[in-house]
């Protein structure tokens, strides 16, 4: 009886302090698509990715209620910095659905304009929102509208002391007149957030990087990847402890203070990921660090990895390939090392069973556009008269409209498929995951390859097959299958049933590379199709926005060479980077990995109809 009216009073009080709508929310998930959109449309860095910011403690007043639910100690603000916009997860502040996804746009609005850094928060943000509403002047009656809400939510200046009574006027005064406040002063305790302004102070979190050193790429489940929420992580060195016995304070202090303590925490072997994330928000900053000692997830990871004896053979000496720093804004020459290789060890083999219908299908599909001869009309020249133009020749003269020159033959010529396709595929260690209960990633990428030879070959098309992997950018994996001038037979379906999943994604490189192949065909089209399953990464600082940037320039060079660059992945967040890698015509979204076989063939035939 007694836990059920302490739950009664919990749920009572909490509800009463936390003044959230949940019928009005408005979640991230439901506005990043759009609002990346209007983003990139009001001007702001198509290189920034959208992603959720943590929650920080902002140390200001709260109301009674509040403080005796122990709620309201955190709040979601937005702030930018050189690799993504942060956005709050979900925004419930008021009562109109409206006025909640007119909060996100506000937001996104007021992190396209660029300002002086040097300058104060308050000054900074007030000229944000003057440039803002000076550009877009449709903005003044929602931003009016979002002012009036938050004042109307702010506890009152009359209800706190002098020094913060101050402070608060000035923040309204700011809002209601941007461009009057050269100045704030603060008080001793926090002013309360303002979530139409960005983070007065950004978290800055501890050594990024990698995610480490052997560590795998993340193939979480659904339902992890659609958890936008983020936590504020900084990095730490391991304490050995080697005295661990002597324990040099107080007991009772084990409460007060905290500090990182190394112990055995679950692996990801084991299932209870509910309590780990309930843990996690308790958590101001999540501390992380390397011990360089292998636990059986690592040596999971590292059974996976293609050992030495068994690897493809190298073919020829490495490639030294330039790589793009964007924070540098120069291209690094001879930057990455790049090795041809091929699987040796392989035995010619059949078509599988399960894909003979399909393959049969798509063949006679695909017969259609192979070259035939048809007849050009009016030539002055050819093997037969044209009776069309001999016709309209006679009608003219009896006329009195002028004689224009006809050509008065038909001739027939061959009609050619003029172009030459290069697919790339990405065979990183990501490949290895499900993506149903029977079939992982690597095995639709390998039918994938399969079927589109089969349809390539029926239309007589030069193409060619490779893949890509890579370890840091000393070793970019580069997988030869077919090339321009071998023929489609049982030893490239050999190679294409060899394939396995790799290390990691250095697309820029392999991107080079592929283009430097694909440009030696003479041909009037030029097709450079990039199959893959995620975003460019690496161990090293090849991830986040660097990748990107790289990979986007790798992209540019290949179209000044001529090439015609398109993407076909099956990530389902590939929308909020692709765009800005390969256009908005420039790639493609498979919702259904296992429809990727069938959907590539008749991709290409629509690109080169």
């Amino acid at each position: 009886m007694e836990e059920y009216v302490g739950e009664l009073w919990d749920r009572l009080i909490t509800g009463a302090a936390e003044k959230r709508h949940a019928a009005a929310i408005v979640k991230l998930d439901d506005i990043a698509k759009s609002a990346a959109i209007f983003f990139r449309a009001l001007g702001g860095d198509p290189g920034l990715g959208i992603s959720a910011a943590p929650a920080v403690r902002h140390g200001a007043r709260r109301r009674l209620l509040q403080r005796m639910a122990g709620s309201g100690e955190k709040v979601e603000l937005s702030w930018r910095d050189g690799e993504v916009l942060r956005l709050p997860s979900q925004i419930d502040l008021f009562a109109e659905y409206a006025l909640n996804r007119d909060l996100y746009f506000w937001l996104v609005a007021l992190a396209a304009v660029e300002t002086n850094s040097h300058w104060s928060w308050v000054v900074r943000n007030q000229q944000a929102t003057l440039a803002t509403l000076q550009r877009f002047p449709g903005l003044q009656v929602r931003y009016n509208r979002l002012v009036d809400a938050l004042l109307a939510m702010r506890i009152p200046p009359h209800k706190m002391p002098e020094d913060e009574a101050a402070q608060e006027h000035t923040i309204r005064q700011a809002l209601q007149q941007p461009g009057s406040v050269d100045s704030i002063k603060l008080a001793k305790r926090p002013f309360q957030p303002v979530p139409l302004w960005p983070h007065p102070n950004p978290p800055v979190n501890g050594e990024s990087g990698a995610a480490g050193a052997g560590s795998p790429e993340q193939t979480g489940g659904t339902a992890q990847k659609k958890n936008r929420r983020k936590h504020l992580a900084q990095r730490t060195d391991v304490k050995e402890d080697k005295n661990g016995f002597l324990m040099m304070f107080r007991a009772e202090s084990l409460f007060s203070w905290s500090e990182f303590v190394k112990v055995n925490r679950p692996q990801d072997e084991e299932d209870d990921t509910e309590t780990s994330q309930l843990a996690a928000e308790d958590m101001d900053h999540l501390t992380i660090a390397r011990d360089g000692k292998a636990s059986a997830a690592n040596v999971r990871f590292d059974l996976d990895l293609p050992a030495g004896a068994a690897d493809d053979t190298p073919l020829g000496e490495g490639v030294l390939l330039p790589e793009w720093n964007w924070k540098k804004q120069v291209l690094q020459p001879d930057y990455c090392n790049l090795q041809q290789l091929i699987a040796t060890d392989v035995k010619p083999c059949e078509l599988p069973h399960t894909l003979k219908n399909t393959a049969n299908h798509l063949r006679r599909q695909f017969q259609a556009l192979t070259p035939t001869r048809h007849w050009l009309k009016g030539q002055q020249d050819g093997e037969e008269l044209d009776l069309d133009a001999w016709v309209q020749l006679a009608s003219e003269r009896n006329s009195t409209i002028p004689t224009s020159e006809h050509g008065l033959y038909r001739a027939q010529v061959n009609q050619e498929r003029d172009l030459a396709c290069l697919l790339l595929a990405d065979l990183s260690l990501s490949t290895d995951a499900y993506v149903s209960n029977h079939a992982r990633v690597i095995d639709v990428i390998r039918d994938s390859l399969l079927l589109f030879s089969e349809a390539l070959t029926a239309t007589g098309d030069s193409f060619a097959l490779y893949g890509f992997s890579s370890l840091k950018r000393s070793n970019v994996r580069f997988h030869y299958i077919k090339g321009f001038d071998e023929k489609y037979s049982g030893h490239v379906r050999g190679r294409i049933t060899a394939i396995k999943p790799g290390y990691y994604t250095r697309m820029g490189a392999a991107i080079r590379q592929a283009s430097s192949l694909l440009v030696q065909q003479k041909k009037r089209q030029r097709l450079l199709l990039i199959l893959t399953d995620g975003k460019p990464n690496d161990l090293d600082q090849y991830e986040g926005r660097y990748g990107i940037e790289d990979t986007r320039m790798a992209l540019i060079e290949a179209r000044r060479l001529g090439l015609r660059p398109f993407c076909v992945t099956i990530d389902t967040e590939a929308s909020d980077y692709l765009p800005h890698l390969f256009g908005a015509g420039g790639y493609v979204v498979i919702r259904n990995p296992e429809d990727l076989p069938k959907e590539l063939p008749q991709l290409y035939a629509q690109m080169t109809r």
